[in-house]
């Protein structure tokens, strides 16, 4: 049929939806970021390079809450999916993630990006749609559904990179509640 987009219903098998290869691919953000700056696997002698990086972007020394995501993604994952992106012969972005395989005793495939980085020096440079799309590539292989992320409302920077990246608000809601001390 010219002119329609060939619809598609996933088959049951065991209860669980089969995934459909024919379908469309997974967003690529343009002309192959990724095959244009160098990105690999986060190792641990990137630590130094994660937190000046952060330093350079947040303003403040968060080396404790790098160091135990490094040893998370690196030491407690089953499946390590953390990347690093390459210039200049050293790290110039990140992105930390993990796989969930579910929660709140339900089955769900999904993916959580704990944190991205770019260097300020080599912003708009396509470094972080080629971390997000090496990441996602990698999460299609292995069968992950989804990705999630949290992040703080009032930055609009980040929101509108993964706007831009196809990321909606989710259909669940974080609830949080701060607790005085009782007098």
């Amino acid at each position: 049929m010219i002119g329609r987009k060939r619809m598609t219903v996933p088959k049951r098998i065991g209860g669980a939806a089969e995934i459909n290869y024919g379908g469309s691919p997974a967003p690529d953000f343009g002309p192959l970021a990724r095959d244009r700056i160098p990105v690999r696997a986060m190792k641990e002698s990137d630590l130094r390079a994660l937190i000046a990086i952060d330093r350079r972007i947040t303003g403040g020394d968060r080396s404790a809450y790098f160091e135990s995501k490094l040893m998370e993604a690196l030491h407690e994952s089953d499946v390590r999916v953390s990347l690093v992106a390459e210039q200049n012969g050293g790290p110039v972005g990140f992105i930390m993630a993990r796989v969930d395989f579910g929660e709140f005793g339900r089955f769900e495939p999904t993916a959580v990006m704990d944190t991205i980085g770019v260097d300020p020096d080599y912003r708009d440079l396509g470094i972080g749609r080629a971390l997000l799309s090496q990441l996602l590539i990698n999460l299609t292989t292995l069968r992950v559904e989804r990705i999630r992320t949290e992040i703080n409302w009032r930055d609009r920077e980040l929101l509108a990179f993964l706007d831009n990246c196809g990321f909606k608000p989710s259909q669940q809601l974080c609830f949080e509640h701060v607790i005085d001390a009782v007098n």
